[in-house]
């Protein structure tokens, strides 16, 4: 081993490869959606635990726990068993499943490691652009000699940033334009069930985007997100929801009230089963919530980052991604952004910063990973009475990451009485969108909320209303759907 060799091998961590192996090992895809942001198979140092974890990797690619008989399948599948067989090695992956590790910690080791991974790779630049330095012999031009050191340096910035080169905007076009000819659809994102609310963001629910609904406490978030959840979910479309405030059973009993056409009460009650109709009107929402692809998880309480880690975590175990690698459609519904504990605000960090992380995190991840996410936060209240993006808690920070911004409220009795009866009891009014029309000034889409059956339904617009007659076919089958909604309910509560 010559003295460079030597040097390489001093810069490393044995004993966070270690550590971060057995978490790895111990719990799987749970450890890795935690670090695998971070690390990769160059961030180890030693041959070995480099060979292990990329046996490791292989197994919870193809969706199994790593055990030894996976582990050593994925040697033979990768050509490393002659390193991994031997008994010394064998003896050593048996140990990392009692090393004393968690799930916590485990972000720690990665970090760690990473330090040693720059290192290793920054001497080994350095070695490479002294041994160019000391073959200079005075013939090369003076650019010739700073692009000793200005190439290498900036190819390993660029490598430290993704890899990514600026490119042509025309390179590729046609690819591009072909593969529009041959995917025609009549909207870009996934629909939320709401049409008119759907083409004021730029068409549904958009992949790498985070689209952003405000509103008061009270007025109906959860019903909101609850009803976009349940109609991605009817599409066939997996959904998660996040939820900061209600429990699994709240959800249940407002799906089920939705489904049903019978009161959130009598449902949360039992009181149901005292007539037959509603009984089996129950039954029946049982049953199509068991088959739609709806999954809901609280996160009250828990630190930003792992919930960052969950939506990855159901990402890489539910969606997965289709033959070319691209991540299967779906939808993240987050309800909603807010400080989850007073320990969130440390080091002079104000909420509004704090809240600046969450979304800008968010985003980072909905690019990464591809998908879209539908996220709600709180008005302030400037939001009573305005109708602006300063109306929003954390204000410009949020806006400047979200893809749409809208606001959901109730009406003002002034409202109601000047769009008339048919026109609902809320308005969903999108403020800015950066791939939709967004509404013009003064308008907004009227909803008709039923928060005894947490049902919401989406009617025309103020302007719609307002500049259609009467006898308007379009305006007659809005307030049709409208009473028919209303009918139905009331029909299945009797």
């Amino acid at each position: 081993m010559d003295a460079q060799e030597g040097d390489m091998e001093k810069l490393l961590d044995i004993g966070s490869e270690r550590a971060l192996l057995a978490s790895l090992l111990q719990y799987g895809i749970d450890a890795q959606v935690i670090v695998s942001d971070i690390i990769s198979v160059d961030s180890f140092g030693n041959l070995n635990n480099k060979a292990l974890y990329r046996c490791i990797e292989h197994v919870i690619s193809n969706d199994q726990h790593p055990d030894i008989v996976t582990i050593m399948s994925a040697a033979e599948h990768l050509k490393l068993s002659e390193r991994l067989k031997t008994e010394q090695e064998l003896q050593y992956i048996k140990s990392l499943y009692d090393f004393p590790v968690t799930p916590e910690n485990t972000l720690g080791f990665a970090v760690q490691m990473k330090k040693f991974e720059f290192a290793r790779k920054i001497q080994k630049l350095t070695n490479k652009i002294h041994k160019d330095v000391g073959a200079v012999n005075g013939s090369e031009s003076i650019d010739e000699v700073i692009n000793i050191l200005e190439e290498p340096v900036t190819d390993f910035l660029r490598e430290d940033d993704g890899g990514e080169n600026p490119e042509k905007i025309g390179e590729g076009i046609e690819d591009y334009v072909k593969f529009l000819e041959e995917n025609k659809c009549d909207i870009i994102g996934v629909p939320t069930g709401f049409t008119r609310y759907d083409e004021a963001i730029g068409g549904g629910l958009r992949r790498k985007c985070v689209d952003l609904v405000s509103a008061r406490p009270k007025v109906g978030k959860s019903v909101f997100a609850d009803n976009v959840a349940l109609n991605v979910a009817s599409q066939g479309i997996k959904v998660l929801v996040l939820d900061t405030e209600m429990s699994k059973e709240d959800h249940l009993n407002r799906l089920i009230a939705n489904i049903s056409g019978v009161p959130i009460n009598e449902v949360a009650t039992g009181k149901f089963t005292e007539d037959n109709t509603k009984h089996d009107k129950v039954n029946e929402a049982v049953a199509k919530l068991e088959d739609i692809p709806y999954s809901y998880i609280s996160v009250a309480g828990k630190p930003f980052e792992n919930i960052l880690n969950l939506i990855r975590r159901w990402v890489a175990q539910e969606v997965k991604t289709d033959e070319s690698n691209k991540t299967n459609d779906c939808v993240i519904i987050y309800d909603y952004l807010k400080l989850m504990s007073s320990s969130s605000i440390t080091n002079n960090v104000q909420e509004y910063q704090a809240l600046g992380f969450q979304i800008t995190s968010l985003h980072n991840l909905c690019v990464k990973l591809d998908i879209p996410c539908l996220s709600f936060v709180q008005l302030n209240r400037d939001g009573i009475t305005k109708e602006s993006t300063d109306a929003v808690s954390g204000s410009d920070r949020l806006i400047w990451l979200c893809t749409s911004f809208s606001i959901f409220k109730s009406k003002s009795p002034e409202e109601v009485a000047e769009d008339g009866p048919n026109a609902g009891n809320r308005k969903l009014v999108p403020i800015v969108s950066r791939h939709g029309a967004g509404m013009d000034d003064g308008d907004y889409i009227n909803m008709q909320m039923q928060g005894a059956h947490a049902k919401l339904i989406e009617l025309r617009t103020r302007n719609e209303f307002k500049n259609e007659p009467v006898g308007d076919t379009g305006l007659v089958k809005d307030m049709d759907k409208l009473k028919n909604e209303l009918a139905d309910t009331e029909t299945e509560s009797e």
